[in-house]
């Protein structure tokens, strides 16, 4: 089997999935978009992957690579990319033509709109749609894919890299928060630093913040001697740092899915989400593993802060061990498994 995947920004839970679909396959091609500069990423391939940088095609050409590689299947990054979807029109009725998405069905004007004009452009270049899980699958619903034409599952963690750190904390989890990303207004930093320093200035304690990430937003970053900046760090680096904090937090303003969340369950974190995160409804329940806030709401946030601060040791290990197991329900295994059954 060879399979093409014509994709856009490539990442390192990605790069772990491909390592186990490459051994069930002759050739894996890759056509994706430049590195994205706020996260330098450096992957390790398997020996049968190819890499074609998406800028160095014409339409033309690109049509014309797909042809000698002559895929079994194409997975496509959304529809973003017109020259990757009109490669999926000459394929489609041939090979699964596979449509990923990350969107989340929210009603808007321009939904609305897509989902008029689904019948005459998605479904002319798409045989199937994989999404990450129910909130994008009700999105694929409404664009008119049928429901055994729809697979979730699109993202996993590298859960062999996370999984083992739940294991490193056996006696107590550190006091310190920490966030993974970039720093952007999207991600609700603002609100984030805001938050953690009206409780070290309300109620004084032992916890801190830590954030691994960097962005535009960088230069910005409040001065606190209780939040440390790490800037950016390499996936393989960050378990250590891991190590060495307890709860993770992520507090966007849009989040269409969130792997890093399925990264920090694998690792037994418990965890303070915002309502915009997708992957909270699978990968959170709430009061168990972690809480869930009020999307934009500072005082919610600070609710489920000081919620954290104030459980014991013990109930810390419990929402660690409880976040680990929940997330080993999805694996880089099953994700490989998912595609090779998609069929026509």
């Amino acid at each position: 089997m060879k399979i093409l995947f014509l994709y856009t920004e490539l990442a390192g839970y990605f790069v772990s999935c491909l390592h186990e679909l490459a051994p069930r396959c002759e050739s894996i091609h890759i056509v994706s978009w430049p590195v994205n500069k706020e996260a330098p990423f450096q992957f390790m391939f398997p020996d049968n992957v190819t890499i074609y940088e998406r800028n160095e095609y014409s339409q033309n050409q690109l049509l014309q690579l797909v042809a000698g590689i002559a895929p079994d299947k194409i997975v496509c990054s959304g529809w973003v990319d017109k020259g990757y979807v009109k490669v999926c029109r000459a394929f489609k009725g041939k090979v699964p033509t596979i449509m990923s998405m990350d969107n989340q069905w929210h009603g808007t004007a321009k939904q609305q709109m897509m989902r008029l004009i689904a019948p005459f452009y998605l479904h002319r270049n798409f045989s199937h749609a994989w999404v990450p899980g129910e909130p994008q699958k009700q999105y694929a619903l409404k664009l008119g894919f049928k429901n055994e034409r729809i697979a979730t599952g699109f993202y996993s963690a590298d859960t062999a890299l996370f999984s083992p750190l739940s294991r490193c904390k056996q006696e107590s989890l550190p006091h310190r928060f920490i966030y993974v990303g970039r720093y952007i207004k999207a991600k609700g930093l603002d609100m984030l630093f805001a938050a953690f320093i009206e409780l070290q200035q309300e109620t004084p304690n032992d916890w801190e913040l830590w954030c691994v990430g960097t962005g535009e937003l960088f230069e910005q970053r409040p001065m606190h001697p209780k939040i440390v900046h790490h800037g950016f760090v390499q996936p393989g680096d960050l378990p250590s740092y891991l190590q060495q904090t307890g709860v993770f937090v992520l507090p966007s303003l849009f989040e269409p899915w969130g792997v890093v969340v399925h990264e920090m369950a694998a690792a037994g974190m418990p965890m303070v989400l915002s309502s915009a995160v997708g992957s909270a409804s699978q990968f959170v329940e709430n009061g168990k593993n972690g809480y869930v806030f009020q999307s934009g709401n500072k005082e919610s946030l600070k609710k489920a802060l000081k919620l954290m601060m104030e459980q014991n040791d013990d109930q810390l290990m419990q929402m660690g061990a409880a976040s680990s197991k929940i997330g080993l329900s999805h694996t880089p295994k099953i994700w490989a498994e998912t595609l090779i059954g998609i069929s026509l």
